[in-house]
């Protein structure tokens, strides 16, 4: 009897029965790029994949511009300001300006067209707006490849691409248009008014970003004005990556780069405050 009231006690003692371990919390490996890569996919789907010819337009769009420039100015001038081929000429100063066009407003509306996923906790406005870039980014640059190599390819120009420049012109108008496109963002979301304020304000950009001219060519006055600009820089950086006997001596990478991070660091600050919150004002 008492061996078996021991035996009782200590099956029924803590000790005899260990502890079941709690079930481990699965690890969210790759989390950023999971979500993102889905809002990418869902923003190609939705902008382009409604219709068959959806990334067919987002190419005849800038050929269309590009052509109706090369031949108005044809009428005008006599030879564009570099090389030989109005068309070429004009490409190299739309292209880079449209992109940043692109970055600015479509990661500028990263949140309202994520809204529905925001309220999920894993989904961060900084995968909103990567969602948004990164399509924008590809789009744009596939767009100036299959144009720019269509050019060079039926234009036979004798001028060789210093590809190292193309590369730093890109550059410069991407992490322009994300730090744009950033402070964008929350001003979009907090002011539904500024994206139309945006697009009113961004309209004059092919005139004042020595597009349909070389910076060099404007009156001293024009000059001072312009350099302000930073698109100025970047377009100028792209021609000099085209054509070889271009060489801008006005070029300022830091100036570009300080227009980036400033709009970018307080766009970041005033979404990571108020991001959610002004989405369902």
């Amino acid at each position: 009897m008492k061996d078996g009231a021991a035996m009782t006690k200590q099956a029924s003692s803590p000790s005899a029965n260990p502890a079941i371990p709690p079930a481990a919390v699965p690890q969210l490996r790759f989390r950023t790029a999971r979500a993102v890569t889905a809002l990418v996919i869902r923003e190609m789907t939705t902008t382009y994949g409604r219709s068959p010819g959806g990334y067919l337009w987002a190419v005849a769009q800038p050929v269309a511009l590009i052509v109706v420039l090369a031949l108005a100015f044809s009428l005008l001038l006599r030879s564009p300001p570099l090389g030989t081929n109005f068309t070429l000429f004009y490409a190299t100063g739309l292209l880079p300006l449209r992109m940043f066009q692109a970055l600015s407003v479509n990661v500028g509306g990263a949140l309202q067209f994520s809204k529905p996923l925001m309220g999920y906790p894993r989904v961060t406005f900084v995968d909103a707006i990567l969602g948004r870039a990164i399509l924008a980014v590809l789009t744009q640059f596939i767009v100036s490849v299959i144009i720019l190599g269509s050019l060079y390819l039926f234009s036979h120009t004798s001028d060789t691409v210093n590809i190292e420049r193309v590369f730093l012109a890109y550059g410069m108008i991407i992490a322009l248009g994300l730090g744009i496109g950033t402070l964008n963002c929350f001003l979009f979301t907090l002011m539904p008014v500024w994206r139309l304020a945006w697009g009113v304000a961004t309209g004059p950009l092919v005139l004042i970003s020595a597009v349909i001219y070389l910076f060099e060519d404007l009156p001293l006055i024009g000059q001072n004005i312009l350099w302000y600009n930073p698109l100025v820089h970047a377009i100028g950086m792209a021609r000099a990556g085209f054509f070889s006997s271009y060489h801008p001596n006005y070029i300022s990478e830091i100036f570009v780069l300080t227009c980036a991070l400033v709009p970018a660091f307080f766009g970041v600050l005033m979404l990571r405050k108020y991001g959610r919150s002004i989405l369902y004002l």
